[in-house]
């Protein structure tokens, strides 16, 4: 599967609040993680959609978070459904699967600065051979912050490492033995409501070009971008969003639309 399938949705929306105090947005960004856990009781359903510019392809993703009894601990999953080019033409189908686990190391009500370290498995459910997975099991770190530069602007950054062992010894061409990403975002509140924001990153991977041989293959892209926020009596708060992403240096040329929605609410009485 191409890399810049990788920057997986959400349909863009607009209206007014229901009446409900107004919550602030802190949402994840659309490309990185945002360091805040699931409260406990409220759970998050993510949406994301990637087509890149002139293409048939394209990535859906499905992320859903849960707090463990409360805020320290968050188990989440993620499904995706890759469209991909084969040696027959494009082909439909589920890629590979996500299980995360998600420390609250530092943070917590009212704080300025926010840490939440994350280990993932990735499953290989799809299939390496019609591009729609690494074909390995994978094993992630992730490392997410967040800081409140000032009331209306906050910083995000992401760094993260990912291995698939045995990959270069017995992976199929072209796919990810190991890869390591930095990246970062900055969110400017408009309103409590609305968002702009602008995110980077840059990724550097291992790729299988031979039994036991690997080439670095490497992606960096910009992804400026809008979210608007509907909060209901309910205490459901929908996130659509929207953004144009834009590759540069060794992506240059590879842009393309990233569609974003979330669902959080709350699933029992606090």
């Amino acid at each position: 599967m191409k890399r810049k399938l990788a920057f997986l949705l959400g349909t863009f929306v607009t209206g007014a609040a229901t009446g409900q105090e107004t919550r602030r947005i802190e949402d994840n960004s659309f490309l990185l993680e945002e360091a805040y856990n699931q409260e406990a009781g409220v759970v998050q359903h993510i949406s994301t959609f990637a087509k890149p510019r002139g293409s048939g392809e394209w990535g859906y993703a499905l992320t859903t978070e849960w707090p463990l009894t409360g805020q320290r601990h968050q188990l989440s999953y993620t499904l995706s459904l890759v469209r991909a080019q084969t040696g027959s033409g494009l082909a439909t189908g589920l890629g590979d699967v996500a299980i995360n686990y998600r420390l609250q190391a530092i943070g917590g009500e009212n704080a300025r600065f926010w840490l939440a370290p994350r280990l993932t498995v990735i499953a290989p459910v799809g299939s390496a051979d019609l591009g729609r997975g690494n074909g390995r099991l994978g094993l992630e770190v992730g490392i997410p912050a967040s800081m409140t530069l000032a009331p209306w602007l906050t910083g995000h950054f992401n760094v993260g490492l990912t291995g698939y062992p045995g990959a270069s010894g017995a992976g199929r061409i072209g796919t990810t033995a190991r890869a390591a990403r930095v990246g970062g975002s900055l969110i400017v509140d408009l309103s409590p409501k609305i968002n702009l924001l602008v995110e980077t990153l840059f990724e550097s991977r291992r790729v299988v070009s031979g039994f036991g041989a690997t080439v670095v293959a490497e992606s960096w892209v910009v992804n400026p971008g809008v979210r608007w926020a509907f909060d209901f009596a309910s205490g459901l708060q929908i996130v659509p969003g929207v953004a144009y992403t834009i590759g540069a240096g060794p992506s240059k040329g590879e842009d393309g639309l990233f569609l974003y929605l979330s669902f959080e609410y709350s699933f029992k009485k606090q």
